[in-house]
């Protein structure tokens, strides 16, 4: 009993993903170029291919505006291919009606292209004239649906010549909607594809996409290539393949190198080769320089036998590297054996590529991110390598992530020495030791540098910040001050890094309590009820009797430090005996004296009315300010950037920086450790 095959159910269970829209289109001109290869062999330049778009009168709905120049596109409804090859002979037609048919098996056909079509269109018409054996010019035409399925039509009278002209028609949205618009990027997409007809021998014919311009995918062919590099072949268990190698010209859209995956002379799938091999990036640069773009199409005989019948992926295993699972032939296999061959076709230009890699990666530690360096060898050693024109965002993250490894290896090499201590002999322990010993060592560097680094930042921040903009303005003081300590805050809510007061002093690094802008009520350690808020306020229980305090003499330790600072907008002239900045740091001081003061944890501190109080005023020397310092009787810095001097009644040292001299002074107190990491200072 013969079976039945339902058209409309294989066209069901036909796979085309939406990614692929325009793969019914390759399908139809690749079949115009075998069949121009039948008519004219060798003389394929005679043959000529037109695919022409055709779009509905209706203008695309774009959400967005189009940009400068650009008019918005009309959907696409459908495709004419026109070839004049050999035609749809008797043959060829008796092929098209059975499914699954294996007559151009050898050019590694499936018989399941015309499924795409209906899966992709609503119906597809044909127009062909072949010469028939007695050397006459016969014509046939024939609609093809899932309706109808092959319906045969009239003979169009007006074909001149053998050929074929396929119509697809009625392009379904959900495909429509995912497919490339324009002419010029249809035209790539083709020209991608069969670009084996183009670097074969013999060339190929002519090939025009037609909407309102005309694209030559010859001429993008001279656009396109920048030189040929040999043919190479690579043999993977027992398999042989051919790699086609490109080099691309520099203005390709596209300069990530890649890998094309061909069948049947045409392209399945693609890799991205980026990374994949040390020095592969984008652009490489040939002996003279110029800058190319590498491409190359893979080939064989045993990539056609295994290629899905939507030639959409292969029937191919994709085992993980080092993966010992059978003696079959992997994806990764294919992969591993064809990136060797292309490290020694392109050894000269990866090495140039891997050398301004170092370079690149050389300079940003230098100026950018010297907490790398002491690492850095460790990371070439590894085969650490990037691409030179990497943006510095990126090639912190990626130094980053490789510096994290290199932390979590020496964790395990430490764990593996001192597993190992009883087991080794003392020479092989002392050598492991010491290996994973300067590991270490290498890696506190690196955190060393990113502390002072990290200060070398935030001293260039505050430069910025203290400095008029382009209107002539400065920054609101709440600026700086979150620069200094975030608001709002106090040492029980944030972390010791959070603050950046060595800028003004490196002892407040060292405190019981430090809250910002909150008011003296709600701060735990002054039992004051007042709702001022000084703009940074601290305490510091003074540990031993040799810790340097200011105190009346006698006085009974442990005795509280108090810190006030007080910070004013840059070149703010306001300052009055009502809004004195002076006078408002010694009144918050004499408030915390008065309180029944508690430690941050809530412990009671031995009462004392001459607690060392620090007074620090952040503002710029105004007339108004220094008004208010000689009224404070302090005297000037000897750089005239300040002012200082102690207030006897209310036991307090009292300083007045202008934001440069704050700015040069926590700059000149780090310039060693600048200079050691080869920082500027200035």
């Amino acid at each position: 009993m013969a079976l039945t095959t339902s058209l409309a159910g294989r066209v069901r269970n036909t796979n085309l993903p939406k990614s692929h829209s325009l793969l019914p289109l390759l399908e139809a001109v690749v079949n115009g170029l075998q069949a121009i290869d039948v008519r004219f062999g060798d003389e394929v330049g005679q043959g000529r291919l037109r695919v022409t778009i055709e779009r509905s009168g209706q203008e695309e709905f774009e959400f967005e505006l189009p940009g400068p120049g650009r008019v918005a596109l009309k959907p696409i409804t459908g495709f004419v291919v026109e070839d004049n090859g050999v035609g749809f002979t008797p043959d060829n037609m008796k092929s098209f009606e059975t499914l699954d048919t294996d007559y151009k098996a050898s050019l590694g056909c499936r018989g399941v292209g015309r499924l795409l079509w209906l899966k992709a269109f609503d119906k597809v018409s044909v127009r062909s004239a072949y010469m028939a054996e007695d050397g006459q010019l016969r014509a046939r035409g024939f609609r093809f649906s899932i309706g109808g399925e092959v319906e045969h039509a009239e003979a169009p009278d007006d074909l001149s010549e053998a050929g074929t002209a396929v119509h697809l028609d009625g392009f379904k949205e959900a495909f429509q909607k995912n497919a490339l618009k324009s002419a010029d990027a249809i035209a790539r997409e083709v020209f991608e594809h069969c670009i084996w007809y183009f670097i074969r021998p013999g060339g190929a014919p002519d090939v025009t996409i037609v909407d309102d311009e005309v694209v030559s995918l010859n001429q993008l062919m001279e656009e396109f290539v920048f030189s040929e590099l040999p043919l190479t072949t690579v043999e993977v268990k027992g398999q042989r393949f051919e790699m086609a190698n490109l080099c691309l010209k520099s203005s390709t859209r596209n300069p990530a190198p890649r890998l094309y995956w061909c069948a049947a002379n045409r392209v399945v799938m693609e890799d991205n080769l980026t990374g994949k091999i040390p020095g592969l990036y984008g652009r490489l640069k040939d002996k003279t320089s110029a800058e190319f773009a590498y491409a190359c199409y893979l080939s064989s005989d045993y990539l056609d036998t295994q290629v899905q019948a939507d030639r959409t992926a292969f029937d191919i295993s994709d085992r993980v590297p080092g993966a010992t699972l059978d003696d079959d032939i992997s994806v990764e296999d294919i992969r591993s054996g064809v990136l060797s061959a292309i490290g020694e076709l392109l050894s000269d230009a990866l090495t140039a590529a891997r050398d301004e890699g170092k370079a690149r990666v050389s300079e940003f530690v230098s100026n950018r991110a010297p907490r790398y360096r002491p690492v850095l060898a460790r990371l070439e050693r590894l085969g650490v390598t990037v691409d030179p024109s990497i943006k510095d965002p990126d090639l912190e993250l990626l130094l980053h992530r490789q510096l994290q490894k290199l932390e979590a290896d020496a964790i395990q090499q430490g764990q593996t020495v001192f597993a190992e201590a009883d087991i080794t002999t003392p020479e092989i322990y002392r050598k492991r030791l010491n290996d994973y010993l300067q590991t270490v060592t290498d890696i506190n560097q690196s955190d060393l540098a990113a502390y002072v680094s990290r200060r070398r930042a935030i001293l260039d921040a505050l430069s910025k910040l203290i400095r008029a903009n382009e209107h002539g303005k400065y920054p609101r003081e709440d600026a700086i001050h979150s620069l200094l300590m975030p608001m709002r805050t106090d040492s029980n809510e944030i972390g010791s890094d959070a603050s950046n007061l060595w800028i003004i002093d490196e002892r407040l690094a060292f405190h019981d309590y430090l809250a910002s802008d909150k008011t003296l009520k709600s701060m735990p350690i002054t039992g004051s009820d007042s709702t001022k808020e000084p703009d940074i306020l601290a305490t510091r229980l003074v540990g031993s009797p040799g810790s340097p305090v200011l105190a009346a003499e006698g006085e009974t330790l442990p005795l509280p430090s108090i810190v006030v600072v007080e910070i004013k907008r840059p070149m703010r002239n306001d300052a009055s005996e009502d809004k004195d900045p002076i006078q408002q740091t010694l009144d918050y001081v004499k408030r915390v004296r008065t309180g029944g003061v508690m430690t941050a944890a809530g412990r009671p501190i031995p009462p004392s009315r001459d607690q060392p109080a620090f007074c620090y005023v952040l503002a710029d020397l105004t007339p108004t300010m220094i008004s208010r310092c000689e009224y404070a009787t302090l005297r000037p810095t000897h750089d005239g950037m300040g002012y200082f001097g102690f207030n006897e009644p209310y036991k307090a040292y009292i300083e007045v920086m202008s934001f440069d001299r704050l700015v040069n002074a926590a700059t000149e107190r780090n310039r060693a450790f600048f200079d050691k990491l080869g920082l500027p200072s200035t």
